[in-house]
């Protein structure tokens, strides 16, 4: 059993990625920020969406992520915002090896490895084993999760980064697919304790924790290559 099937509430994954700390570091980020702006506020913006950086610093393009449709369903807007963040997630490991992705902050213990990871077992736990009831799969499955509940992140940073992008990517792809068609309504089977889930929820909740987990790859990949992106 894994870690987050033991532990559904649990809020404390890691976090700690402090970037300004004193007023006066703020003050240099402002001003610095506030003079960029300034220096580009008549480009015209067009193509894959980017963000553009002060000098010195590339940008990342998310060529494959869609906008979530403005007028959409419930449904649509909840897969669409999920299949958008799943994509930003893929567009910052986009082209590091296995040294960058194993970069870590000062701060915390956090690696776009892990993520990538920790990711594929979220999806994979919450879609697949608690509101489908199948049972885990590889490499879930054997993992030594009394000896280490933080295996995922750990063990990921000796992975091959393109298996590691892999498992995440036909992770989603088989969520995607497994849930397609289903009420938001219907509820998983019961847990140890007697309880459930809707559809609704999980696809909320995935939500929630891939796009706070963006936040710290934007982090990561800004110190590892100065590459940025939305």
């Amino acid at each position: 059993m894994s870690r987050l099937a033991k532990s559904a509430d649990r809020q404390d994954w890691p976090l700690g990625l402090a970037v300004w700390t004193g007023r006066q570091g703020l003050q240099r980020w402002l001003t610095t920020w506030a003079g960029h702006l300034a220096s580009h506020v008549d480009e015209p913006v067009s193509g894959p969406r980017c963000r553009v950086v002060a000098a010195g610093c590339e940008t990342l393009c998310m060529e494959q992520r869609t906008d979530p449709d403005v007028t959409a369903s419930e449904r649509a807007s909840l897969d669409q915002f999920l299949d958008y963040h799943r994509a930003t997630l893929l567009g910052k490991t986009d082209g590091l090896g296995a040294e960058a992705l194993a970069t870590r902050l000062p701060s915390s213990e956090l690696t776009l490895a892990g993520l990538l990871k920790h990711l594929a077992l979220v999806e994979s736990d919450w879609i697949q084993v608690r509101f489908l009831g199948k049972p885990q799969e590889e490499p879930w499955a054997s993992a030594p999760w009394d000896d280490d509940r933080d295996w995922e992140f750990h063990t990921a940073v000796t992975d091959d980064p393109e298996a590691l992008r892999e498992l995440y990517r036909a992770t989603c792809d088989l969520n995607r697919s497994s849930v397609a068609g289903i009420d938001l309504d219907t509820l998983s089977g019961p847990d140890d304790t007697g309880r459930q889930w809707s559809l609704r929820w999980i696809l909320l909740h995935l939500i929630e924790e891939t796009a706070r987990h963006n936040g710290h790859a934007d982090l990561l990949r800004e110190a590892i290559d100065g590459v940025v992106g939305e």
